[in-house]
């Protein structure tokens, strides 16, 4: 519209300059003309095109703090493999308890999808708690499951976000049942497995007979860009986010990963060869660290979390790229004083670890990935007993702790386990509910918890109500 106005005020300036010239008298006087001048027609006026109207602000779509609930595949599957009605009716119900978010487990631990892809294998059947004992659920339903999350979450008015347990690619020995998952299946190859640094010496973590989860290995390439292509796909989708759970080295910490790929990794980013791999870094067996670095070990750690690191960042723009409206982030332990065994500095590059842990070098603190992300879910997974207080290990310490961590660009949601942590193993804990909300929502930026089974199982929802609708009195 400005670029017409100023295009126009030219365009007249001309015309009056050329007009000026043509009216100068004359060196040499010329007839006046014999007729009348008849009056010249009226030139068409371009209309000037209307300014746009700006575009209204948006209403909030909830009053106060975000407020989260995790719902784990395997333990809803029993409810929601083939029953699009018990998804709706479950979100409706959330919804009208206060929440604003549901996070929707659509990778879980043993790697297959329950969303549409071209590069991983669709769920089939995950194990569940099923009359007081481990059974396979069975999917036989075709319709879309994360997509009926998306179409019941957004008619109600909740946002959803998808999680996808990033590094894993098995469960093996399902409490008795068969092993289950992509690695077992051979749709990916056993040497993604990370190698484990055991007692024994170098192993694979995918072996005969295995249990548990079976993880690869972050410092693998084409480990990197199976994952990536996986949340390429998932971007697709019309999600409010996207949450990496399990973004990590796997569950036997300081002994992962030891692979070829690792050691030459760990070569190019150090500068030099390691001459006696793996005991120059660490023993056999080690599992904790020990009381004083070496250099070299210093530089290991950092190794460790600057894959990460780098996997994350490019995460975050592969989701930002499909759709930059789409929010991006992790699901992170809240103990950062251990966190390092799972080779992850969750917190802002800003953040001096170097200043309180003895076992961060300098380039540590660099490779902090809060910073690429636009939201963080941090489980605060301390007991019943240790709602309130200020150091880790109390729910209240946790968020406040991780929420200075983190920083203030990216947004903190944090809270508890509320079937696994101490005192909540059981149920009965309705009372406790209301105060895990108040530590957590207003000691960080939202309100997390894992997970809806459990509210469902103890019959929660009134606790949560009370709760939320507690919180919300204060919000002005």
């Amino acid at each position: 519209m400005i670029k017409i106005k100023y295009i126009l005020t030219a365009v007249l300036a001309a015309t009056l300059t050329i007009s000026g010239i043509s009216c100068q008298k004359p060196a040499k006087e010329i007839p006046a003309w014999p007729w009348t001048d008849p009056t010249p027609a009226p030139q068409p006026v371009e209309p000037e095109e209307p300014e746009e109207p700006e575009e209204p602000e948006e209403e909030p779509l909830f009053v106060g703090k975000p407020r989260y609930v995790w719902i784990d595949a395997s333990a809803n599957f029993r409810f929601y493999a083939n029953d699009k009605d018990a998804i709706a009716e479950d979100l409706r119900k959330i919804k009208s308890v206060g929440f604003t978010d549901v996070i929707v487990d659509v990778r879980p631990t043993e790697g297959n999808v329950l969303f549409k892809s071209a590069v991983a294998p669709q769920v089939k059947r995950l194990a569940a708690w099923v009359d007081g004992k481990y059974k396979f659920v069975n999917r036989t339903a075709d319709f879309d499951y994360l997509q009926a999350f998306i179409d019941t979450g957004h008619e109600v008015g909740l946002r959803v976000n998808a999680a996808m347990n990033t590094f894993v690619c098995g469960y093996g020995g399902y409490y008795g049942l068969e092993s289950e998952g992509p690695i077992f299946s051979g749709d990916i190859p056993p040497e993604w497995a990370t190698v484990v640094n055991g007692k024994d010496g170098l192993e694979s973590s995918f072996y005969e007979g295995v249990e548990g989860t079976v993880f690869m290995n972050p410092a693998n390439s084409k480990v990197r860009d199976y994952m990536l292509a996986l949340i390429g796909e998932l971007a697709q989708y019309n999600l409010d986010g996207i949450i990496l759970d399990r973004c990590r080295y796997d569950d036997t910490g300081l002994q992962s990963d030891f692979s070829q790929e690792s050691r030459t990794a760990f070569e190019q980013y150090a500068g030099s060869a390691v001459a006696s791999w793996p005991s120059d870094i660490f023993k056999p067996g080690t599992s904790t660290l020990p009381r004083s670095l070496s250099s070299l070990q210093k530089s290991w750690m950092s190794f460790r979390v600057k894959v990460i690191h780098d996997f994350v960042e490019a995460a975050s723009n592969i989701v930002h790229q499909a759709n930059s409206k789409m929010r991006f982030g992790c699901y992170v332990g809240a103990w950062y004083d251990s966190y390092y065994s799972s080779g992850v500095n969750w917190a802002s590059p800003d953040y001096n670890a170097r200043s309180s842990y003895s076992w961060a070098d300098a380039e540590y603190s660099k490779y902090g990935y809060a910073d690429h992300c636009d939201f963080m879910m941090l489980g605060c997974y301390a007991g019943t007993g240790s709602v309130y207080g200020n150091g880790e290990w109390t729910m209240q310490g946790f968020a406040k702790l991780g929420k200075q961590k983190i920083g203030s660009k990216t947004e903190v949601a944090g809270g508890p386990d509320v079937g696994n942590s101490t005192g909540f193993e059981n149920g009965g804990q309705s009372a406790v509910i209301p105060k895990t909300i108040d530590a957590c929502i207003n000691s960080c930026d939202g309100y997390f918890v894992f997970d809806l089974c459990h509210i469902r199982m103890y019959d929660y929802w009134t606790a949560f109500k009370q709760g939320f609708d507690d919180y919300l009195k204060t919000v002005k």
